[in-house]
């Protein structure tokens, strides 16, 4: 086995609530101590315990720091590398970054996987405060060439790790049927993946297929908001608000889907996106961020402009009306997608923590 007698320690969240850093995270354990890793899982969104603390917010930030530092001291005291799910925000500071500075006190390697979509924001802002924690990094990996130049633009050098998709739970369904077209949209429902534009785009789709439906599956504060923007648009009916769904239940929606539709303004490598391709689907996705990396225009997905509802409309239209492009859209991106199994992703990651331990 690869990582056999390799004691990881992996910070990070898992889920619930499912998410796409949560479901990484929670993959990435599973595959690593199958391959014969020793894994220390130190999550970083336990619930707040007692609950009530959960209705105080200065209280509740000492009640899961306090001991989510401890467990970090004990975990990285026994891990021969560390392995740091990062993000921006917050989510660096108060998370990450004192990951990084435990593991320099107690000796021990770390490996900076960062993701996520506003990371040039994020640097722009606090690129001296994150400098200071980069130095103490052994190896910073990100999941997209996107991230790279990112980092690359402030002076920083970061590996390629992708994102791993699992084809054994992410995969076609045996055929497809058009008595009523189903689309699916799978981000959470917060501004910055612009749901309502989705659903203007949806209310335009319908002039052409009546008996449409779409599925929105993701929780946030902008539900009320785009339920009141559904019913505005005369499109309630055929929308259902799935809340988050867990990653069974999301490969089970995927493969009722005809098309899945992306309509974020920022963007990485979003796992909605690897697990449609992964699941048969094509995908509609804004020109945002990462997913041009990750998918090419005309060959493994469509891609427009963001904030244009009548431009994802009409390249949703396109892909469902053209039983030819959909195949095509469909088989490349089922191709397109092997490059993000564990069987590709492995050697990558092992190297990473080899070179961070110092074995290469």
């Amino acid at each position: 086995m690869r990582f056999s007698g390799i004691r990881v320690g992996l910070v990070g969240p898992l889920p619930p609530p499912s998410g796409g850093m949560a479901n990484q995270t929670r993959q990435l354990a599973e595959l690593l101590e199958r391959d014969g890793a020793r894994v220390t899982m130190v999550q970083t969104n336990r619930p707040y315990w007692p609950l009530w603390v959960s209705g105080l917010p200065v209280l509740r930030a000492w009640f899961r720091l306090v001991p989510y530092f401890w467990l970090l001291w004990k975990a990285i005291g026994k891990s021969d590398v560390v392995h740091v799910m990062a993000n921006s925000g917050w989510s660096w500071h108060l998370f990450a970054a004192p990951a990084i500075w435990i593991s320099r006190v107690r000796g021990v390697a770390v490996v900076v996987n960062y993701r996520g979509g506003e990371a040039a924001a994020f640097l722009a802002k606090t690129q001296r405060i994150v400098r200071v924690s980069m130095r103490r990094v052994a190896l910073l990996v990100v999941p997209s060439a996107f991230l790279q130049q990112v980092f690359a633009g402030f002076g920083m050098q970061a590996s390629l790790l992708p994102n791993i998709v699992d084809l054994s739970r992410f995969h076609p369904r045996p055929a497809r049927t058009t008595d009523a077209m189903h689309l699916v949209v799978a981000r959470n429902l917060e501004p910055l993946y612009d749901n309502a534009t989705a659903l203007r785009a949806f209310q335009i789709i319908k002039s052409d297929f009546a008996h449409a439906r779409m599925t929105i599956a993701g929780s946030g504060p902008e539900e009320a908001r785009l339920r009141e923007l559904a019913h505005s648009l005369d499109v309630s009916d055929a929308v259902t608000f799935a809340g988050r769904l867990d990653r069974e239940a999301m490969a089970s929606l995927y493969r009722t889907a005809d098309l899945m539709i992306n309509p974020s303004l920022a963007d990485n490598m979003p796992n909605s996106v690897l697990e449609s391709l992964a699941s048969g689907v094509p995908v509609v996705s804004t020109n945002v961020g990462g997913v041009p990396f990750m998918v090419r225009h005309g060959e493994t997905a469509l891609l427009v402009e963001p904030s244009s509802p009548s431009a994802m409309a009409h390249a949703c239209i396109r892909v469902l009306r053209d039983d030819a492009l959909w195949s095509r859209l469909s088989l490349a991106g089922q191709v397109e997608v092997e490059r993000y199994t564990w069987s590709r992703v492995a050697p990558l990651l092992l190297a990473a923590y080899q070179k961070a331990m110092g074995r290469d």
